[in-house]
C-alpha cells in the first residue's frame, strides 16, 4: 500500500512538474500584467503566480480531466481581484500607479483586459468568474483599450516661459 501511494505521488509530481514548464512564462507574463510591474522586478506577480501554483497543485487529483492551466488562471484572477478588493476597496481608490505599460489603467481594468486581450477568455467566461454582467466586461474592456490607445497628453510649457513671452 505504501509503495502505491508513493509510486502515485511520484507520478503527481512529475505531471505537475511537467505542467509547470509548460505553462509558468504564460502565466508569470500574465500575472506581471495584472500587476503592472516590470518584468524584471515583479515581486507582487511572482506571489501570486506562487499561491495560483499551489492552489493548483492542492486539487490536482481533482482536476479529473479539466485544463490544469484553466485553473490556474482562474485562481490568478480571482487571488488577484480579492487582493483589489481587500486592499483598496470597490473603486481602487488611493492607490499609487505602478510604473509598468499597463500602469495607466484601474487593477479591475488591467484585470479585464489581460482575460479579454492576452488570454483570450470570452466575454462569457469573464463576466461568470468575475461575477459582472457581460455588457459591464465589454464596457470596461472598451475603455480600457481606449485608454491606452489615447496618446500621452502634451506636456504643459513652462510657466516662466508664458511670463517672458510678449
Amino acid at each position: 500500500m505504501r509503495a502505491r501511494h508513493a509510486s502515485h505521488q511520484a507520478r503527481r509530481a512529475r505531471e505537475f512538474e511537467a505542467f509547470v514548464a509548460g505553462a509558468a512564462g504564460r502565466l508569470l507574463h500574465a500575472a506581471t500584467l495584472l500587476t503592472a510591474e516590470t518584468p524584471d522586478a515583479n515581486p507582487r506577480a511572482r506571489h501570486l503566480l506562487a499561491l495560483s501554483l499551489a492552489h493548483t497543485y492542492a486539487c490536482w487529483d481533482r482536476l479529473h480531466g479539466e485544463d490544469p492551466y484553466d485553473r490556474t488562471r482562474q485562481y490568478l484572477a480571482t487571488r488577484f481581484a480579492r487582493e483589489i478588493w481587500h486592499r483598496y476597496g470597490l473603486l481602487g481608490r488611493a492607490r499609487r500607479r505602478p510604473a509598468g505599460a499597463l500602469g495607466v489603467l484601474a487593477p479591475h481594468e488591467r484585470l479585464i483586459l489581460v482575460l479579454r486581450l492576452y488570454e483570450g477568455v470570452a466575454e462569457e467566461q469573464a463576466s461568470a468568474l468575475l461575477g459582472l454582467p457581460v455588457d459591464r466586461v465589454r464596457t470596461i474592456c472598451d475603455r480600457a483599450t481606449a485608454t491606452l490607445l489615447r496618446p500621452p497628453p502634451a506636456p504643459a510649457p513652462p510657466v516662466a516661459a508664458k511670463a517672458a513671452t510678449p
